[in-house]
């Protein structure tokens, strides 16, 4: 009898270790805005097509809660984590903490400035950001607004994609010989602090003719700026929103760099499936960034509608 109790624990034991290997967790840095939940979505989509179980854990913008996340995602002991860090320099301390506890880690988006993780799926920041400047410059010398400066709000340059955004835009702008204003770094990524920012610039500089934000679900602060200014300034966004759709054709938007982050959490579950799998995997991945304007928008549309908004109903 004791020895079928004993026999009944193992097993059931085994079962709940299973269970739990079977489980990919997301640690991101703020749900609440658009594109961390596509990401979340495509991790999600692609953890349930390989039979994972799959948690979201929310930092809400908080290196902090970002560590206290990490601690206890690795007490929950899962199969894998997907990280996009709060910053570049506090990943160095939550990678740490997920290596000691032998867990395989992929991180999504951002970027890391060191430490040890299976792969690192991210967009290429630098190369996007410099066409979106090509295309920028193109359609400055078509409305004869070549002359005149253009402004940037950026995502914080703490974190690495921030950096290369910044980087790969202003190499575009210094080959066409166009000037960068200023620049005004986000912080808390509100409606009213984009609103703010945006309102400094164009006071600023009298001359500012394009804005352009390194984000964009805070376009409407951007907007909002714009019309009482009375101006006619143009704006230009990194990312995209569902209203895009109809904001780039009808020119409220008139470009927009489209990272794909549903493709971008579809990976990263599909590279550590590889790996407990036994498989060899990339270290680095970079996916393209779509520079989408009203000219192609149209053949662009089912590319953006399931790897860029995740809208993977339709795109079926």
């Amino acid at each position: 009898m004791k020895i079928r109790i004993l026999l009944l624990i193992t097993l059931l034991t085994s079962f709940l270790f299973a269970n739990n290997q079977k489980k990919i967790i997301y640690l991101t840095p703020d749900i609440s805005i658009p594109f961390w939940q596509i990401i979340a979505k495509g991790v999600k989509e692609s953890s349930s097509t390989l039979s994972y179980d799959f948690e979201v854990f929310s930092a809400d913008n908080s290196s902090k809660k970002e560590l206290q996340n990490t601690i206890k995602a690795i007490k929950a002991k899962p199969a894998g984590i997907v990280i996009s860090p709060t910053n570049s320099s506090n990943c160095v301390t939550v990678l740490k903490l997920i290596k000691k506890a032998n867990i395989p880690v992929v991180i999504a988006d951002v970027g890391t400035d060191s430490g040890e993780y299976l792969s690192y799926i991210s967009s290429d920041n630098f190369e996007g950001a410099y066409q979106i400047g090509k295309h920028l410059s193109k359609f400055m010398k078509k409305n004869n607004i070549s002359e005149n400066s253009v402004g940037i709000i950026a995502i914080p340059q703490k974190r690495a994609n921030g950096k290369l955004r910044t980087a790969g835009f202003m190499k575009a702008l210094k080959e066409e010989g166009i000037k960068g204003a200023d620049m005004r770094q986000q912080v808390d990524f509100s409606l009213k602090e984009t609103y703010i920012h945006t309102k400094d610039l164009l006071s600023s500089y009298p001359d500012i003719k394009v804005i352009w934000l390194q984000g964009s679900d805070k376009y409407r602060g951007a907007l909002k700026a714009i019309e009482e200014s009375k101006r006619e300034v143009h704006l230009l966004t990194f990312d995209a929103e569902p209203e895009f759709l109809e904001l780039i054709p009808n020119g409220t938007i008139i470009l927009a760099g489209m990272q794909q982050p549903f493709l971008i959490g579809e990976k990263a579950v599909k590279t550590l499936d590889a790996h407990l799998n036994k498989q060899e995997v990339q270290k680095n991945i970079q996916l393209d960034v779509l520079a989408v304007s009203r000219e192609n928008i149209d053949e662009k549309l089912e590319q953006i509608k399931r790897n860029v908004l995740g809208i993977i109903n339709e795109a079926k």
